[in-house]
C-alpha cells in the first residue's frame, strides 16, 4: 500500500490534521488502535476542552464546528484563580476586551465525534482501524512502516499523533522530557446549587487543587487534582459521600452538589518532546507538546501544530516541493517551538508554585495574586490572548 502522508492516531488533533490536509491531492492513511466504533461514538470521559477564539475559529473552517451539537457548547464568560483561604483572587473579565466571552467549552467526545464525522466526508483519507506499528523506517527516499498485521505501507511523509506517551514517537528515534506531577486528576460533571455565572474557577487550595468549568444550567465539570492515594480514598467513596465531600472541598459556595455520571482519573504528566520533526517525519498534538491542564491550552496547542504543519507542507508542496521536504517541516518545527516552549515553561512553574504548600511559599502565592489582579494591562493581555481570533 502507497499513500503521500501517514498519520499515526486518529485523535481530534490528527483528524484535525488529516482535514486540513484534504483537498490537495494527496492521499492519506490514517492508522488508529481503537475500533471504528468507538470513533464513530466516543464515549464520555469526563474531559471538557476550554477553546479559545482562535480555536472555534479553526474547527469552523475545517468544517468540524457544525458537527457539534448546540447542547454540547458552553459559553465561557469570565476566570478566576483562587489561591488557598485568601481572600484575593484574579479575575479575567471578557469585558475587559470588550468581548462577551473569553471562549467556550466543548466535551472531549463530542470534538472527537465531530472531527471524526468530518473525516468522513474526505475521499481522500483512508483510515485503518484496530491497527498499530510494529516498525516505521525514514530515510531521504520515504517511509516504510510495518503493520502489526504483517502489512507494508510505504510514504512520503509519516505524522505522529498518538498521545503524549507516543510509541511512534519513540520509534521515529525522537526523545522526549517528561515532567511527573505527581498527581491524579479527577474529572466528572456534577450539578450544583448556586449559579456558576459562567465563570471558570482554579482554585489552588492547600493539599489539593479545584476547578470548575461552567457548563449550561447549574452544572460543571468539576476538576480535583490530589496525590495517588488520597485519590484512591476518593474513588471509592459512593455517589452520596462523594458529593458531600466536593462540597466540603469547595467550601460550600456552590452549595448542594450532586454527581452526574461517572467519574475518571488520569495521571498528571507533562511531555515536551526534543524536536517536532525529522526525516520524513512530524510531531504534532500532545505527541510534541503535553501541557498541564491548568492552563487549559493543551488542546488549543494541538489546534496550532497541525495549522502550523499543515501550511507549512501545503506552502511547499504549491512550490513543487516533496511534501516530505526537510525545510518545510523544519519551518513548522521551529514555529511550534517558539509558540509553545514559553507558556510549557511557564506553565511548569506556576504548578510548582502554587502547589508548595511551606509557609513562605504561601504568602508568595498570595503575593503573586494581589500583584496580578492590581494590574490592569496584564489581565487585558491574558483576555485578549484568549479571545484573538488567530494565533500566529
Amino acid at each position: 500500500m502507497n499513500a503521500d502522508v501517514v498519520i499515526v492516531g486518529a485523535g481530534p488533533v490528527g483528524l484535525c490534521l488529516a482535514r486540513s490536509l484534504s483537498g490537495q491531492g494527496l492521499s492519506i492513511v490514517m492508522i488508529e488502535r481503537q475500533r471504528l466504533e468507538d470513533l464513530a461514538a466516543p464515549p464520555f470521559d469526563g474531559r471538557e476542552i476550554a477553546l479559545t477564539h482562535a480555536s472555534r475559529h479553526e474547527l469552523e473552517s475545517l468544517g468540524i464546528w457544525s458537527h457539534i451539537a448546540g447542547e454540547d457548547i458552553a459559553t465561557l464568560r469570565d476566570a478566576q484563580v483562587l489561591n488557598g483561604d485568601s481572600p484575593y483572587a484574579l479575575r479575567i473579565a471578557a469585558a475587559a476586551v470588550r468581548q462577551e466571552r473569553l471562549g467556550c467549552l466543548v466535551p472531549n467526545h463530542a470534538i472527537r465525534r465531530a472531527a471524526y464525522a468530518a473525516v468522513l466526508e474526505c475521499a481522500d483519507v483512508q483510515l485503518l482501524t484496530q491497527a498499530s506499528l510494529n516498525d516505521v523506517r525514514c530515510d531521504a527516499r520515504g517511509v516504510t512502516l510495518q503493520l502489526d498485521d504483517g502489512k507494508r505501507l510505504d510514504a512520503r511523509l509519516i505524522v505522529a499523533a498518538d498521545s503524549r506517551f507516543s510509541e511512534t514517537r519513540r520509534r521515529l528515534g525522537i526523545g522526549a522530557r517528561s515532567e511527573d506531577f505527581g498527581k491524579h486528576m479527577l474529572v466528572c460533571r456534577m450539578a450544583h446549587e448556586h449559579d456558576h455565572e459562567q465563570v471558570a474557577w482554579e482554585w489552588f487550595g492547600y493539599g489539593q487543587t479545584l476547578a470548575l468549568l461552567p457548563l449550561n444550567g447549574k452544572c460543571a465539570s468539576v476538576v480535583l487534582t490530589l496525590p495517588p492515594r488520597e485519590m484512591e480514598d476518593v474513588l471509592k467513596l459512593d455517589e452520596e459521600a462523594f458529593a458531600r465531600d466536593m462540597e466540603r472541598r469547595f467550601d460550600r459556595r456552590l452549595g448542594r452538589m450532586q454527581l452526574l455520571g461517572s467519574r475518571h482519573s488520569y495521571p498528571l504528566v507533562g511531555v515536551y518532546a526534543e524536536r517536532f520533526a525529522g526525516q520524513r517525519c512530524a510531531l504534532v498534538g500532545d505527541t510534541a507538546v503535553g501541557m498541564h491542564p491548568v492552563t487549559a491550552h493543551g488542546f488549543n496547542f494541538g489546534l496550532q501544530s497541525q495549522r502550523r504543519l499543515a501550511e507549512a507542507l501545503l506552502e511547499g508542496l504549491r512550490q513543487g516541493r516533496d511534501i516530505g521536504d526537510d525545510k518545510a517541516l523544519q519551518r513548522y518545527a521551529r514555529a511550534h517551538q517558539r509558540a509553545s516552549w514559553p507558556l510549557y515553561q511557564a506553565t511548569s512553574m506556576l504548578v510548582r508554585l502554587y502547589t508548595d504548600d511551606r509557609a513562605p511559599t504561601r504568602l508568595l502565592r498570595n503575593a503573586g495574586l494581589r500583584l496580578a489582579q492590581n494590574l490592569p494591562p496584564f489581565k487585558w493581555a491574558l483576555a485578549r490572548h484568549l479571545t484573538q481570533v488567530s494565533n500566529g
